[in-house]
């Protein structure tokens, strides 16, 4: 098969879907591995690096699009990618489409198919999910800190607090991966921190974190009680491949001290804080009521080294199966990850959004 790397559009973007060693496993299977010129340089990944293993440069994006029949990218296509996208593309990147109706419109128009990686299941897990919302948890929490400091809008607050003054406080809405990862970063700075869930198994492993750790039901009553007085909120609800709820309220965030910080990971899925609205790398911020509000849609796009090399390990077995021929429609974690197929809106989450 004939296998397709553009390079990110996104602003701010830096990974590659795929670095040089993964690529180079599937042009010893036989396939033919095309990328677009300068597409890995921001993931510290050269041309030359590519060419190496037997990977093919390509000028432009508009050659890369011709190339390819299999599309692996990171990000979902903005403008300049679905003008190049065509009715025989198999795509397969994160989509997010619940959050995005004239995108899910576009791809029903051009007739492509549309595997998301955050919709392929397997064993319950979505593992193609799992890297990007560890390191979008860990950033959540990085960048919450960064922006308490006074100089950044912030209230002035050492998160982790010192003898003589008190401890910051952070609340996580979400045990799972990505909020898992912001409430170990946050404890292990010294925060108090609440983590809220519904799943019983999920809050005793929270709990387990050290004692700075609080693990309580989601009741509304009890999030806005925590909310309240909290340093920076954490949003890291997921209901897989459907729109995220709202979980925190405009009334709530009124409720909050000017200078704190709530940072939505959830973004992607259109948001969990009622005051959310999509922001990027390069204007990541806005104030609510006195509250700066974080809500980068490509979080983990900071770090892309690292963020490549993770996901392209993630997504390499799964690539394999793809460029086999049809027969991955019969492998179940792919089959569920279908979003779009020849015009048709197949995911069940996404039914009725349109």
């Amino acid at each position: 098969m004939r296998i397709g790397i553009p390079s990110e559009t996104k602003t701010l973007e830096g990974r590659v879907a795929l670095v040089p060693a993964a690529a180079a496993d599937l042009v010893r299977r036989g396939h033919e591995v095309f990328i677009q010129a300068g597409a890995g340089l921001k993931s510290g990944f050269s041309d030359e690096a590519y060419v190496n293993e037997g990977i093919t440069v390509v000028a432009d994006a508009a050659a890369l699009y011709e190339a390819g029949e299999l599309i692996v990218k990171v990000k979902e296509p903005v403008a300049g990618d679905l003008a190049l996208l065509k009715k025989h593309h198999l795509l397969f990147c994160y989509l997010h489409l619940a959050a995005e109706p004239e995108l899910t419109r576009s791809l029903l128009d051009i007739g492509l198919t549309g595997v998301a990686f955050e919709s392929v299941e397997e064993g319950g897990a979505l593992p193609l999910l799992l890297p990007m919302s560890v390191i979008a948890g860990r950033i959540a929490t990085q960048i919450g800190t960064t922006l308490l400091h006074r100089p950044q809008g912030g209230k002035g607050k050492l998160l982790g607090g010192m003898a003589s003054t008190p401890r910051g406080k952070v609340v996580v809405l979400g045990a799972g991966a990505a909020g898992g990862a912001a409430a170990s970063l946050a404890a292990a700075a010294g925060a108090n921190v609440v983590v809220f869930d519904k799943r019983q198994d999920r809050l005793a492993e929270m709990m387990a974190m050290g004692p700075n750790v609080t693990a309580l039901y989601a009741y509304e009553s009890s999030v806005a009680e925590e909310v309240h007085d909290a340093d920076i909120v954490v949003g890291a609800v997921l209901v897989p491949s459907a729109k995220a709820p709202r979980v925190v309220t405009e009334a709530m965030v009124r409720t909050m001290e000017p200078g704190s910080v709530l940072v939505d990971i959830a973004i992607d899925q259109g948001g969990c804080f009622e005051t959310s609205r999509p922001t990027t790398w390069k204007e990541p911020t806005y104030d609510v009521h006195g509250v700066t509000h974080f809500c980068v849609t490509n979080m983990p796009g900071a770090v892309p080294q690292t963020s490549s090399l993770a996901i392209s390990a993630a997504i390499l077995p799964y690539v394999q199966r793809l460029s086999a021929g049809n027969e991955w429609r019969e492998f179940e974690p792919l089959r569920v990850g279908i979003n779009v197929d020849g015009g048709r809106l197949v995911h069940p989450a996404l039914q009725g959004m349109l």
